[in-house]
């Protein structure tokens, strides 16, 4: 049974990808789910936020004194939330690099056009196989149009992809007006890889503690509906790689995104909840579902069931929506 696939033109012995989790914020954990079977790891995300805390420590430091501020390069600290500053992070990467042979990609959340290329270039310069950009934006002034939030992701993919030459892959939400449009965009400008889809934090309010709760709950296997449905859309019709995320629990959901068209199919929750071997169960599931269904490569399952190219996608959509409908009714009207 072959499972190699490629992703963002680097070869991997198989599909599954870990995706950024606390399981690969340390050496030993980036260790674990390579002898799990992961073909590439990704690494937690750097955010600027936190370079700039590290830099203004520095600078306090420096005031303080040389020797205050060289000891403080020996430890490499945490910031005050216990996020990676950015000496940590790119040692992490350092080591991960050398520790295990296969991909390791480098996650990136920046705010200043700046911060995204020079971070980018230093994941770079510390080994990283590739780079994800995670464009965690959420406008909240109302006045914010549609089109500026596109033009910012554009903005920093052409940034970036003018200062590194390793692959870069861009972490998409599915809140966009047009999904596909934004999607072949970026591919057109240059775009590596998209990956589908990223997971907003969605406050809550806690009615007894009149407090505002902050989490990102772990994903379950029915949200996987909707960027197994973009996948479908859009394979075939962009040059990108295309990583499914969100949703994958076990080796049907694996499968199903293969199906789908996607290139690699990325976890992180259930590798929380079951420990990094799960994914030695889910790539066991998946060649042995390939092997009940007479599959022998990954090549030829990929993209089985994804929507042809060539046909009208808004008939397609509008005829898909109708026949679901019709199939919802009749099973739950009364008898």
């Amino acid at each position: 049974m072959d499972l190699a696939t490629t992703y963002l033109g680097l070869s991997l012995r198989n599909p599954l990808v870990a995706s950024a989790s606390p399981l690969s914020r340390t050496v030993t954990g980036v260790q674990r789910l390579a002898d799990a079977g992961v073909a590439a790891v990704v690494l937690p995300s750097l955010f600027e936020e936190q370079l700039r805390r590290e830099a203004e420590r520095d600078a306090r430091l420096i005031e303080a004194g040389t020797d205050s501020f060289a000891e403080s390069l020996t430890y490499l600290p945490t910031t005050p939330g216990g996020e990676l500053g950015s000496r940590r992070y790119l040692s992490l990467l350092q080591q991960a690099v050398r520790t295990v042979d296969i991909p390791v990609i480098a996650s990136l959340n920046g705010v200043t056009a700046d911060g995204w290329v020079d971070y980018a270039t230093a994941m770079q310069n510390a080994g990283a196989a590739a780079i994800e950009l995670n464009v965690y934006y959420l406008p909240g002034d109302p006045h914010t149009s549609g089109r500026d939030v596109e033009e910012r992701h554009l903005d920093i993919l052409t940034r970036v992809k003018a200062a590194v030459t390793v692959p870069v892959a861009v972490k998409l939400s599915p809140y966009f007006s047009s999904t596909g449009e934004i999607a072949v965009r970026l591919d057109e400008a240059g775009a590596d890889g998209l990956i589908l889809f990223n997971r907003f934090m969605q406050p809550d309010i806690d009615p007894e503690t009149l407090a505002v709760t902050a989490t990102v709950p772990l994903s379950h296997p029915v949200e996987a509906r909707l960027p197994r449905a973009w996948i479908a859309l859009l394979s075939g019709r962009v040059r990108a790689s295309l990583a499914a995320t969100t949703g994958v629990e076990d080796p049907t959901d694996v499968v199903a995104y293969l199906l789908a068209g996607a290139d690699v199919v990325m976890t992180a929750s259930a590798l929380l909840r079951h420990g990094p071997d799960h994914a030695t169960l889910l790539l066991d599931g998946l060649a042995a579902w390939m092997a009940r269904k007479g599959f022998t490569t990954i090549d030829e399952l990929r993209g089985l069931l994804r929507i042809p190219p060539e046909d009208g996608l808004d008939a397609y959509e509008r005829s898909s929506y109708l026949a679901a409908m019709r199939e919802t009714t009749g099973r739950y009207s009364p008898q």
